[in-house]
């Protein structure tokens, strides 16, 4: 027997039985992201625990990127009786307009131990690079 010990964990649960706020493929629930930059790539990650890769989409339309998945019911026997459900089950999804900077076309996705990693690398036009000035006396450059 499991014993709970936080009546908010519960109120929330209750909540979202009450309201119908799992996920669903038309109101997918939100997922936690963290988005940094990483040297010449920018880093999103999402929490996507107890999802198989099977159930992860990801779509990229002009600069818009789209993750979506859905955490699927384990299959369990008829003599299971479940005793707390407390892991949210349906669709997650989430949306990220990606800056006319990052190169879309070479996204790298990774996932493991539950979170789902993309790697978007910063397009060559974005880079700073150096300009020569002609003219003068001596060649100057300016970096920019």
């Amino acid at each position: 027997m499991l014993m709970r010990t936080d009546p908010f964990r519960e109120l929330d649960r209750l909540t979202q039985q009450l309201l119908g706020t799992t996920g669903t493929w038309s109101r997918p629930s939100p997922m936690p992201m963290d988005a940094y930059r990483e040297g010449d790539e920018y880093v999103i990650a999402l929490d996507l625990p107890g999802v198989s890769t099977d159930a992860i989409d990801i779509d990229v339309e002009r600069n818009m990127l789209t993750v979506k998945a859905e955490r699927r019911p384990a299959v369990k026997a008829d003599s299971v009786q479940m005793e707390l459900s407390e892991r949210p089950l349906g669709v997650f999804s989430r949306q990220v307009m990606l800056a006319d900077t990052l190169d879309t076309e070479h996204i790298k996705a990774d996932y493991e131990a539950g979170v789902l990693t993309l790697r978007i690398p910063i397009a060559e036009r974005a880079k700073p690079r150096k300009i020569t000035i002609s003219g003068g006396e001596q060649p100057k450059q300016i970096s920019g």
